[in-house]
């Protein structure tokens, strides 16, 4: 670039996504003269799904603003609890954040999950016709503009991107009413009704049973259970939850 020159500050949140010498403060930026601000921040590194308010000298301005020079850049980040509007909140994660999606759908959030690695362009069109909030920690997918809405995973544990999705949008949470295998519906189930699809074992164990409405796959209380329950009852305490109660294989 080789234009007016404006000088910008990251929020310290966001500063991981811009190179070194950019990371203690407001740093001068050298622009084209001609491309937005969206255009500016996002070729520093910062994917807009990101950035939250972009202030100019103190004035908030839209990403489609032309930068002038001597401009004062304050690039903030997303304010928390994110409000997504135009469609019910709902996800969509891609092949890299499997455990991220199960415990989603333990707590009764809508994530759909792609096991297989079917390419970015098609992750961000199945964003945009489903309209789900598309979770990566890919930057490349995420700068897409065919995404209806998206959002980094900051962590690589699993543990800490559950917290950070759940208090970045807030979601309401419906504990054991999900497939964590498919994300379907799970409904009551008796026992003579699955009795086909129980090991001996099993059959002879356990009496109080889930069933998917999508899948098929049965859900009981099995070895596991005292696991997913602390994993429920630690994001609820959290971020609450609109129930907890039926079972899980």
């Amino acid at each position: 670039m080789n234009g007016p020159e404006i000088t910008l500050e990251a929020a310290p949140e966001l500063r991981l996504f811009v190179a070194h010498e950019r990371r203690g403060g407001r740093t001068a930026v050298v622009t084209d003269g001609s491309s937005t601000l969206g255009h500016v921040v996002e070729s520093l590194g910062i994917p807009l799904t990101e950035a939250g308010q972009l202030l100019v000298d103190g004035t908030p301005v839209p990403v489609s603003h032309i930068p002038r020079a001597g401009e004062r850049v304050e690039v903030r980040a997303v304010r928390r609890p994110q409000r997504v509007p135009g469609a019910p909140l709902r996800f969509l994660l891609d092949v890299h954040l499997g455990t991220l999606a199960r415990r989603l759908r333990l707590l009764g959030v809508d994530a759909a999950y792609e096991s297989e690695d079917i390419g970015d362009p098609a992750l961000a069109a199945l964003s945009a016709e489903q309209q789900r909030v598309m979770l990566s920690r890919d930057r490349g997918l995420l700068r897409r503009r065919e995404i209806w809405a998206g959002a980094y995973v900051y962590s690589d544990r699993p543990e800490e991107q559950l917290r950070d999705v759940l208090g970045r949008f807030a979601p309401v949470l419906a504990p054991w009413t999900r497939c964590t295998a498919c994300n379907g519906r799970l409904a009551e189930a008796d026992k003579e009704s699955v009795s086909a699809r129980l090991e001996q074992g099993t059959q002879q164990s356990y009496d109080v049973f889930a069933q998917c409405t999508s899948c098929e796959r049965v859900y009981w209380r099995g070895s596991h259970h005292a696991r997913l329950e602390a994993v429920v009852a630690d994001a609820v305490r959290e971020f609450g939850g609109a129930g907890s109660g039926a079972a899980a294989s």
